[in-house]
């Protein structure tokens, strides 16, 4: 499998990024070669172009699609319309040839927006909450499907469709796909032999590693073996390289370490966990050349695996194999077990993420450690404690703060995202606590609303502690669309008006 294009190693493709042309490295690594590179990396080497004489030869040679589908949008009275009006504006046709860096999709899918000009694997779950509320099915049936060609030919979903993405995933969420889709397509066998198919080589990609003769407290891969024999999964990249999306900015950060390939490794490895960037990853949280992504155990990641675990052994048991359910069941009892003996602060009453070194939990309170109360593997009395965290420690005016550690990354206090609500706010409601639920969708809207009320837009995140002052941080100016702020908020519209109605009667 080739990861990464030759193109991203070129002379040309490394000059063009050093000058500088372009305000956000993206821009140059999603162009589209007018003939054929090979051509252009000689005329290159022949002419040798420096400054504005580069530009020329990169605008005469390079096409560069900008997303225009947001520019130019009526007035819209409230958030609500605006989320309406965006879910065909925010779709893309198939394809069947790649386009640039763009890896082709057999169905329509749904962008995030802004500079986000393809589809994101964790993003559309969240996506996806918003498009079943406008009764989009088939988008939702259709990024499914994609999930799936995806895994079928590359061997798992990449964090884009992007060739520059292909060495990594992101937070697998394909298993909850399937179980939005669950009730109106299981009885469909095609359907369910396909998915399932497809789930059981997901799950093989992140367990690759796990049985490659590890010994006590060994990292393969994505796979840790515990102190106990037991095994949990990390976030990975087997390239250590500056990412092509993000050039200028690892090849600058890895100048002030001893080792870049090592840190352009914890960088990649951020990015598939979809936090990038956090003080989850950092030794220093004020020091992003400290990351140290594949030294940590995430609680999120491992949490998401019990949940795909859970769910092929769910298909598996409507396709009559139970041998191999009950295999997929245990699976999931080993790692629910492994998250609560290590992850779990009795203390605190939180989850953390994991130390490598030491299998001790970090010292960074996340919103991480919410996800195994999504996940439906935490206890009442452990809903109750963490219930109470949420309230107290992590709810602001304008919603869930992602870390109780203000710094300046963007998965960070004072952030919000919307992904981060929906998992608190899901897993609430598991354990009936719907007034703290109800109380968070409320401060989240009002955070959505008040940003709207400015700017006329729904943005990727939300300064959750002044949501008066726009959300700062990450490598780039915030978004607007915003794919899984649109699904998020509309569900959690959703919710509250059923709620309401539920009162009046």
């Amino acid at each position: 499998m080739q990861y990464q294009s030759d193109f991203y190693n070129t002379e040309i493709f490394k000059a063009v990024q050093k000058a500088g042309l372009f305000a956000d490295s993206k821009a140059f690594a999603d162009a589209i070669a007018k003939i054929p590179l090979a051509e252009i990396e000689q005329l290159y080497a022949k002419q040798k172009p420096t400054g504005a004489t580069l530009l020329n030869f990169v605008h005469t040679h390079f096409d560069f699609v900008a997303s225009k589908e947001l520019e130019a949008l009526p007035d819209f009275a409230c958030a609500q319309q605006y989320i309406s009006a965006l879910w065909s504006r925010l779709s893309r046709k198939p394809s069947t040839a790649a386009t640039g860096s763009l890896l082709p999709l057999p169905y329509p899918y749904v962008v995030p927006g802004g500079r986000f000009n393809e589809i994101y694997y964790w993003d559309s779950y969240f996506t996806a909450l918003g498009l079943l509320d406008a009764n989009r099915n088939d988008l939702v049936e259709g990024m499914l499907d994609n999930f799936i060609s995806l895994i079928d030919r590359i061997g798992h979903v990449p964090n884009g469709n992007r060739d520059y993405y292909q060495s990594r995933s992101q937070p697998p969420v394909t298993a909850l796909m399937v179980d939005l889709l669950w009730q109106q397509k299981s009885d469909d066998m095609q359907w369910l032999k396909l998915v399932t198919q497809g789930l059981i080589k997901e799950y093989n990609f992140w367990q690759t590693g796990g049985d490659v003769g590890s010994t006590e407290g060994n990292a393969r891969l994505r796979v840790v073996t515990m102190p106990c024999g037991g095994t949990l999964n990390r976030y990975w990249d087997p390239l250590a390289a500056p990412r092509p999306e993000s050039y200028v900015e690892d090849v600058e950060l890895a100048s002030r370490t001893v080792d870049p390939s090592v840190l352009y490794q914890h960088i990649r490895a951020a990015c598939e966990s979809g936090w990038d960037f956090s003080s989850r990853w950092l030794a220093n949280p004020d020091d992003l050349a400290s990351i140290r992504t594949t030294q940590i155990i995430p609680v999120d990641l491992n949490a998401l695996l019990v949940l795909l675990e859970l769910q092929l052994a769910r298909c598996l048991k409507k396709l009559n194999n139970e041998t191999q359910a009950e295999h997929y069941d245990s699976l999931a009892s080993k790692r629910s077990a492994l998250i609560q003996r290590y992850c779990w602060c009795d203390e605190t009453g939180w989850f953390y993420d994991v130390n490598l070194d030491d299998y001790q939990p970090t010292k960074i309170v996340s919103l991480a450690g919410v996800v195994p109360m999504f996940a439906k593997q935490v206890t009442p009395a452990q809903a109750q404690r963490m219930g109470d965290k949420l309230r107290y420690d992590f709810l602001k005016s304008g919603g869930l703060v992602s870390t109780l550690t203000p710094t300046s990354q963007q998965w960070d206090s004072p952030n919000g995202w919307a992904p981060l609500q929906w998992f608190a706010v899901s897993g609430l409601r598991s354990y009936g606590q719907n007034q703290l639920a109800s109380e968070i969708m409320q401060a989240w809207i009002y955070a959505v609303e008040t940003g709207f009320a400015h700017l006329g837009c729904l943005l990727e995140k939300y300064n959750v502690v002044e949501p008066d002052k726009q959300a700062e941080g990450g490598e780039y100016v915030v978004q607007q669309g915003f794919g899984w702020t649109n699904g998020v908020t509309s569900r959690f519209y959703r919710l509250l008006s059923l709620e309401n109605s539920s009162t009046l009667t």
